[in-house]
């Protein structure tokens, strides 16, 4: 693997973009490229494969995208993108449709819990880049619905974050299946051992692109934790949703437990709505528009919004829970100062999790402020039923006869649940995440 080293560039010029491609840049007012976008960006367009190191909201969008659009329209094959959730990929999708849309770049998006026919449609419009989750784009292709003989750029976005939720043997199987004669470019917030074999086995000489290290937080994020019980967590919530001004992102370790906050927050008299594993797609974007365009001043997420929610203004990030993962940490507060701006992320730890604590510190490499808690909170809101079975039986709901939770099922699970099916791989040992 070649070492590079990164970039400045005070514009997009001089980084081999073609002059069109320039043009609509600059209309979109995309004027100074990030250094992960100013290193990738010339290798890209000569073809070379890249491994790029850089944590979430650093521009990696266009670090793939403008190469793959230049390499498309010079009649270099087709494009493929894989990310491991259906939010990203229609951000990723909104990017290169802003870009490529008037210089003729159709693409198809295929994501779970996406109606399969309107899929076929996008693939018979013979898409020139395809947008698409590991476990979908495994269902066409055992459907026939699609090919991949033709796919000349590869890109696997958020490769780690793949690995983890067990989407290994997906993404070989999908390795093995596109040409060898290809350019694969691959983005990781980490360089895990899986990602150093996908290297050294399905990609030729990348050039390796690291513009931070793992672990580094936003510059200006202030980082504070409250030491506080589990029972006085939603009364600290309510102070500090009264404090505080703007949009704010609350982070839940379970999908049972930001329902519980949701209902709570509800209670509170704050527009509130929740991403997670058991909401279909439509109320996932639902729920991601109402917050970007200020109908919900909060959002109730868990991980699988950790790397997937882009939105440019969320003034304070609460992790409710702690992650179970300390990267994960890195990238839900890398949801807010973004974009230049200034932000706040606060934890709330319980005393038994001092040693959790520790880790995330450890990672980051600096100290978060311990801050003491308000003198008075607020009287508790009244806990919704699920809520009170989460008190009652711990992080998971009651189960029925049948192993399943008592209450209400979410939907299918699209892209999540052939991870699950198929064994699984990477750090996680094949097991599902539960988002």
């Amino acid at each position: 693997m070649e070492p590079t080293i990164p970039l400045t560039h005070g514009s997009f010029n001089g980084l081999n973009i073609a002059p069109n491609i320039l043009e609509v840049l600059d209309r979109e007012k995309f004027t100074v490229p990030t250094p992960i976008q100013a290193s990738c960006i010339p290798s890209g367009v000569e073809g070379k494969d890249i491994i790029g190191i850089a944590q979430t909201g650093t521009g990696k969008t266009l670090a793939f995208g403008i190469p793959m659009i230049q390499r498309v329209i010079q009649n270099a094959g087709h494009g493929l993108i894989i990310l491991p959730t259906r939010e990203l990929a229609l951000q990723v999708d909104e990017t290169f449709q802003r870009i490529g849309r008037s210089l003729g770049i159709r693409t198809a998006v295929l994501i779970g819990g996406a109606s399969m026919g309107l899929q076929k449609q996008m693939i018979r419009n013979r898409p020139n880049v395809v947008i698409a989750t590991p476990g979908r784009l495994i269902d066409h292709l055992e459907h026939r619905t699609i090919t991949l003989n033709t796919v000349k750029i590869l890109v696997l976005d958020e490769a780690d974050r793949m690995l983890d939720m067990g989407f290994a043997p997906q993404i070989n199987k999908i390795l093995l299946m596109v040409p060898k004669d290809r350019q694969t470019m691959l983005f990781s917030a980490t360089m895990p051992t899986e990602i150093v074999k996908i290297a050294t086995t399905h990609m030729q000489l990348p050039l390796r692109v690291e513009v931070a290290p793992a672990g580094t937080t936003a510059d200006r994020v202030e980082q504070e934790v409250f030491i506080v019980n589990k029972a006085d967590k939603i009364r600290l919530l309510e102070h500090i949703l009264k404090e505080s001004k703007g949009s704010i992102l609350v982070f839940s370790r379970t999908k049972y437990g930001a329902k519980k906050i949701t209902h709570a927050v509800a209670v509170m008299g704050h527009k509130s709505a929740e991403i997670h594993s058991n909401r279909s797609l439509a109320q996932r974007k639902e729920a991601l528009e109402g917050f970007r365009n200020g109908r919900y001043r909060v959002l109730i997420a868990t991980d699988i919004a950790s790397r997937g929610i882009d939105v440019t203004g969320i003034e304070l990030v609460i992790n409710y829970d702690l992650p179970d993962d300390p990267s994960d940490y890195v990238h839900r507060i890398g949801r807010t100062a973004r974009a230049g701006r200034e932000g706040k992320a606060i934890s709330f730890v319980e005393p038994s999790q001092s040693g959790a604590i520790r880790n995330i510190e450890r990672l980051v490499r600096k100290q978060i402020t311990r801050k003491p808690l308000p003198t008075s909170l607020p009287v508790a809101v009244v806990m919704p039923r699920i809520a009170r079975d989460e008190e009652r039986f711990g992080s998971r709901p009651p189960q029925g006869q049948n192993g399943r939770p008592s209450f209400s099922r979410g939907g299918r699970g699209g892209d999540h649940k052939r991870g699950a099916r198929s064994g699984g791989g990477g750090r996680s040992g094949g097991r599902r995440k539960s988002y």
